[in-house]
């Protein structure tokens, strides 16, 4: 066997497949997609001319070369770390390192003003360069030109990791003077206009097609799905713009519940429910395996999912209190 031909990558697939005894598991520890470490365990039988894994009534059983295969792997990935290891630590609070994130308009929104305040804390002298999804290639982060990509992404590629940042609900965002502030049912919903906001995946944007629904994203095509479709007057790729676009009367923008809460202290917009099911929406962060084990990279990736569970759990807090309030003020 020719080793420049091999993908070393895939002996640490191996090792974390072999310790899990489970593809899904082991894809989650990995930030790869299921299907992805279905693939990566295909490309080790190959490699090995063996099945590795068998399945059985207690799940995967490792077969007589894969148990043999998993002391000699782990020496050697040790011994791999130990070369590779830099010789000093990343040090946050000292570094000047400069990280280029590409965020969506949702994601620098929500979560990087208290990203920022954490960094501020812990590496004062960091720089962060956010770009647009339309500035950034899968190939560019493939070379490491960019370092992180936070976004909703409907295609990735396979050998990319990542891992959830965090799940939202939708909410509609409207006028207080709105006709139907008091009555938002399916009806009076789909009788409405709609300001239509949505930016995933990569690359330039082109036009939308208002007649293709199932090509405008989750909210129409929940609408699809119980043969309703809304009247869309307003195309924008900014999750801002619906707060402003709001103060017309007459439109309703339904949003990401976290970009609608953002107008919580807005006297003159209401947040209210979708009057139909919308399945949450999926952030996440990926990255390329070539900065996998910077340490610098790692302590990044670290801080933000830090940042976005503080985040969901100061949520789901303030919800148990409004809901304590609720109870106390009707008994």
């Amino acid at each position: 066997m020719n080793l420049e031909r091999v993908d070393l990558n895939l002996l640490i697939y191996l090792d974390v497949l072999l310790r899990e005894k489970n593809v899904t598991r082991a894809a989650e520890q990995l930030g790869v997609t299921q299907p992805a470490m279905s693939n990566i365990l295909r490309r080790l039988r190959t490699l090995f001319n063996d099945p590795l894994l068998i399945r059985s009534s207690e799940g995967m059983t490792p077969t007589e070369r894969a148990i043999e295969l998993q002391p000699r792997i782990r020496s050697a990935l040790a011994d791999l770390s130990s070369i590779l290891e830099p010789r000093t630590d990343f040090k946050p609070y000292s570094s000047h390192r400069v990280f280029r994130i590409m965020t969506s308009d949702y994601a620098e929104a929500t979560l990087v003003p208290k990203l920022i305040k954490a960094l501020r804390a812990e590496a004062p002298h960091v720089v962060l360069d956010f770009l647009t999804p339309s500035d950034v290639s899968y190939r560019d982060m493939e070379q490491g030109k960019v370092d992180l990509a936070i976004n909703r992404f409907n295609e990735i590629p396979q050998s990319f990791h990542q891992v959830l940042v965090w799940r939202d609900r939708f909410s509609c965002l409207m006028n207080a003077k709105h006709p139907y502030v008091n009555n938002l049912n399916l009806k009076n919903y789909l009788d409405a206009d709609h300001i239509w906001v949505s930016k995933t995946g990569m690359g330039i944007g082109f036009g939308v097609n208002p007649e293709k629904q199932s090509g405008l994203g989750w909210i129409d095509q929940s609408l699809e799905r119980i043969g309703q479709k809304r009247k869309i007057s307003i195309f924008t790729r900014h999750y801002q713009m619906p707060a402003l676009l709001a103060r017309n009367v007459d439109l309703i923008a339904t949003l990401p519940t976290r970009i609608a809460n953002l107008q919580n202290n807005n006297s003159d917009l209401v947040i209210q429910d979708p009057p139909f099911y919308i399945p949450e929406i999926e952030l996440k962060m990926a990255w390329c395996p070539l900065l996998h084990h910077h340490p610098a990279h790692r302590w990044l990736r670290q801080l933000i999912l830090y940042v976005a569970r503080q985040m969901v759990e100061e949520e789901n807090k303030e919800f148990l209190n409004k809901q304590n309030t609720v109870l106390h003020a009707s008994q």
